[in-house]
């Protein structure tokens, strides 16, 4: 890393913004996930700081991490006495730019792996077959000539990652009959071929075709095979819409034949292509842990999120004896490197403050689940914390709470709430959590509607109109009641 001049940018207030300050403010709107890359290349670019080797993470582990972290960099400090001390209280500075509405980019979380990887040994791995790898592979060990192969591999080339053919025939045969003399039989013929690779439904042009495909490549004894032919092909739209008693006229069938028929339907695939996608996994890595210690729920900081670096102290040591003109850049970049350190420090203590009293406020959510969250708004975390509201928009972006429930945003625990009749207040995500526990428990031949629903909630106290469980039940993607029916 470069030295960079001691550039200080100062506010209407006169308050000034230096470059530990901002950095502090960055390192506190990161995710996990850009810490970790950014303190890499900070790493690569500055001798004086290295990774720990992993002797450190029985202290982590421990839940001593704040106190080795704070004696570390007094030991540090005590290295050279040029160093600036940290008196300043660093989230009152930036409660103070926060009052006068300082404001940057919030980063975009992208769960993308980590570049750097030196130890990834994921990176070796053998890269996946894509589908276009392999319906070619099965073309050149065809029978076909070179001119029908090379039709077929155009065709190929036309399927979207899901394996469908996005363009008509008519259309390839406009475009390129002129100059390749390819003409429409000979698309067709292609597509007859490449219809019969595998995987079974690859190259069909809607949902309809897919499935016929795949139902068609089915040994003919296959039970029920010939009743879901059927119904694919005249009645798909019924299925659809679950009009089971329309089904059952039209293809003269009881209920137990047209389970069975809709369980081999729904046994194949829609989207052929999608497991030919070479899209990896992403796992989100939380910031913090909740577990319950004592009778009391308590947080610590997850030692697998936290970037361990230390000051090199051969470098530290050889800078305090030997100080000249030509040690002057090292000098710079031991001072870089300490700031960064205290930043990594004073984000990761905001970020376990910030949690710790969220999970005080939500002791019935970790005891009960979602049904039981508690409102509860950013000011009344500030206030509690001494903070600004925007500094805990900020700590509570892209930062993850693992609890009993599941792995949370900490933004997840605010929300907004409505009445209820005692003129208390209830969150809405509980309210989310008390519909979504009536759907699945309801009686699946005879769903409940919203109406319904809103009716059942009123009944506990709490007015939601229909339109309002409509919408939340829309924002969990629940499908509305006559999609939710079953045999």
């Amino acid at each position: 890393m470069n030295t960079k001049p001691a550039l200080q940018l100062k506010l209407s207030t006169g308050l000034t913004l230096t470059p530990q300050l901002q950095q502090s403010i960055r390192l506190l709107q990161l995710s996990t996930l850009e810490l970790s890359q950014e303190i890499a290349q900070i790493v690569q670019e500055n001798p004086l700081l290295e990774f720990d080797d992993g002797n450190v993470r029985d202290e982590f582990e421990a839940g001593n991490f704040l106190d080795s972290f704070t004696s570390m960099l007094s030991s540090d400090s005590a290295a050279s006495p040029d160093t600036p001390a940290m008196s300043e209280n660093t989230d009152t500075l930036i409660d103070q730019l926060d009052e006068q509405a300082y404001s940057s980019q919030e980063p975009r979380f992208d769960m993308a792996d980590d570049e750097e990887g030196d130890s990834d040994f994921s990176q070796l791995a053998a890269k996946p077959t894509s589908l276009r790898e392999h319906l070619l592979l099965q073309i050149s060990l065809s029978q076909l000539s070179e001119r029908k192969k090379k039709i077929a591999g155009l065709l190929i080339d036309s399927l979207d990652e899901e394996g469908y053919l996005t363009q008509d025939l008519d259309e390839l045969t406009h475009m390129l009959e002129a100059e390749l003399g390819i003409g429409i039989e000979d698309w067709q013929a292609a597509l007859e071929y490449v219809q019969q690779l595998d995987p079974p439904g690859v190259g069909a042009r809607d949902l309809k075709e897919c499935l016929m495909l795949q139902l068609h490549a089915l040994p003919e004894n296959t039970p029920f095979r010939k009743e879901a032919l059927e119904l694919v092909s005249e009645h798909l739209e019924s299925l659809a819409a679950k009009n089971f008693r329309q089904l059952k006229k039209v293809l003269d069938c009881d209920e137990t034949c047209l389970q069975s028929i809709q369980q081999l339907i729904t046994r194949l695939n829609p989207r052929p292509g999608a497991c030919f996608n070479t899209s990896t996994a992403r796992y989100i890595t939380p910031d913090v842990i909740v577990a319950k210690l004592n009778n009391n729920w308590a947080v610590r900081l997850n030692p697998d999120s936290v970037p361990r670096i230390h000051i090199n102290h051969l470098y530290a040591r050889i800078l305090k004896h030997h100080r000249d003109e030509t040690t002057q850049p090292l000098m710079g970049q031991l001072k870089e490197a300490r700031w960064l350190i205290r930043n990594i420090h004073q984000r990761l203590e905001t970020i376990l403050r910030v949690s710790q009293a969220i999970v005080n406020r939500q002791q019935a959510f970790l005891e009960h689940g979602e049904i039981a969250i508690r409102p509860l708004v950013m000011r009344e975390i500030a206030e509690t914390l001494g903070l600004h509201e925007s500094t805990i928009s900020r700590v509570t972006n892209q930062k993850f709470m693992r609890t009993p429930h599941g792995i949370f945003e900490l933004k997840y625990f605010f929300g907004s709430h409505v009445s209820t009749e005692s003129g208390e207040t209830c969150s809405a995500i509980a309210i989310r959590g008390l519909i979504k526990q009536l759907i699945q428990n309801e009686d699946q031949r005879k769903p409940l509607n919203d109406g319904q629903i809103s009716r059942i909630l009123a009944q506990q106290g709490i007015v939601v109109a229909r339109r309002t469980v409509a919408k939340y039940r829309e924002f969990m993607h629940i499908p509305p009641t006559n999609l939710r029916k079953a045999l």
